[in-house]
């Protein structure tokens, strides 16, 4: 498969983790104007892009942008176009790591013409994207709200009654400790980190951004193979909106707090779709279980600050805790794992720039090839390296007893 979903950042976080990086000059032309009006109300119509079917696979295979490779933060050569194909743009909704200037506009070379902050009712935030252990757990993703929102506040009402039991300076060897067990359920619990914790609409920026970037987004994001392209309703923040303002439970239904909805194209988390041409199948056993890293979770931090995202929605993605490595055993372990993993998986980050296309997208074989390897790593860490050398994709220590009991 092409371009399997951020497995070139994948790679490239056992690099970036504590570079220093200068502060580019793309951070003082961070503002951009807000999409007109008509733009935006365009976006609903139905011979719009927005609406258009299978706009990925369109943008990818056209001859309206030309990459001279998907090297993280090279910037694509784009061919000259007639002016009205220049005047296609598409809205694309970010909600992750997309959300940070330098990750959009500086790795990934992204240039939109305008960004608006948006309210996304149907959509909720995820971390359930497989990563690397010891390094980078998950990555965020998005599913449909559904009727799980009720499991999901009841599940934060019981970690929260929790924390006040936990004592992270326990002498317990929470190594060789069993797994704790839902007294009802009989199965594992498993905390969600504060990650499930926000039940209000997804907030996000959508960008308007030429053909051209998009087919970039697409190959950057999986080539459209990992994530699925879906088409989205989203509400403009007010123009009397303020930070410290609650944020509107149904901004759908009332519409004093927002302006007239639009739609744009955003990228769904594979776990909630179901797909028989999708073969990449890494999804975790529990895609709630991982925590993502503290470089991750900043990138998405700092985007919410430079985009003035609400108050409430800052405090929760602060509530949320990043893996850490807390054992002397987890670093051994992280050591061996990129001693092992580390030759391989840059082998083919290589070979992925070298053979793609005029699109950015590898050969199908060297996609495959890619499944195998990360079957491969992800089977090795739960057959070995997990029982060996401790847990890498949560951190050790942040364990509960209240209202469970231990299996025995």
């Amino acid at each position: 498969m092409p371009e399997r979903p951020r497995f070139h950042e994948r790679v490239l976080a056992f690099t970036r983790a504590g570079t220093k990086k200068t502060t580019p000059c793309y951070r003082a032309c961070s503002s951009l104007p807000r999409p007109s009006s008509e733009r935006l109300q365009r976006s609903t119509r139905p011979d719009s892009l927005e609406l258009a079917q299978d706009l990925p696979r369109k943008v990818t295979s056209s001859d309206t942008h030309h990459h001279d490779g998907d090297r993280d933060g090279d910037r694509p050569t784009e061919k000259k176009q007639p002016p009205e194909k220049e005047e296609q743009t598409v809205l694309y909704l970010a909600y992750g790591s997309n959300l940070s200037v330098e990750t959009f506009r500086g790795r990934r070379g992204i240039r939109p013409l305008s960004q608006v902050n948006v309210y996304v009712p149907e959509l909720r935030l995820t971390f359930d994207l497989p990563g690397v252990p010891y390094i980078e757990p998950c990555f965020a993703g998005t599913q449909f709200r559904t009727n799980t929102a009720n499991k999901d506040e009841e599940g934060a009402e019981k970690e929260e009654a929790v924390a006040e039991y936990v004592d992270p300076t326990s002498s317990i060897d929470i190594e060789k400790a069993p797994l704790l067990q839902d007294q009802r359920h009989g199965q594992a619990h498993t905390q969600d980190y504060h990650k499930n914790r926000w039940h209000k609409p997804l907030i996000g920026v959508v960008y308007e951004v030429t053909l051209a970037d998009y087919a970039r987004i697409i190959a950057t994001e999986g080539a459209g193979h990992g994530y699925r392209d879906v088409v989205v309703t989203c509400y403009p923040f007010p123009d009397s909106y303020r930070p410290e303002d609650p944020v509107p439970e149904h901004p759908d239904r009332d519409r004093n707090t927002t302006l007239p909805p639009f739609k744009a194209h955003t990228l769904l988390s594979p776990f909630a779709w179901n797909d028989e041409t999708n073969r990449y199948s890494l999804l975790r056993p529990d895609p709630a279980y991982a925590q993502p890293s503290a470089r991750y979770l900043n990138l998405i931090r700092t985007g919410a600050a430079e985009l003035d995202f609400p108050t409430e929605y800052r405090a929760y993605l602060a509530s949320i805790r990043p893996y850490r490595i807390t054992t002397l055993r987890q670093r051994v372990g992280k050591g061996v794992f990129l001693t092992l993993w580390l030759p391989p998986l840059f082998v083919l980050v290589v070979l992925s720039s070298l053979l793609a296309d005029a699109d950015g997208r590898s050969p199908d074989w060297l996609g495959k090839v890619q499944d195998a390897v990360m079957k491969a790593m992800w089977s090795s860490y739960d057959r070995f390296f997990r029982k060996i050398f401790g847990d890498g994709e949560r951190t050790i220590g942040d364990t509960s007893i209240h209202g469970f009991t231990i299996q025995q």
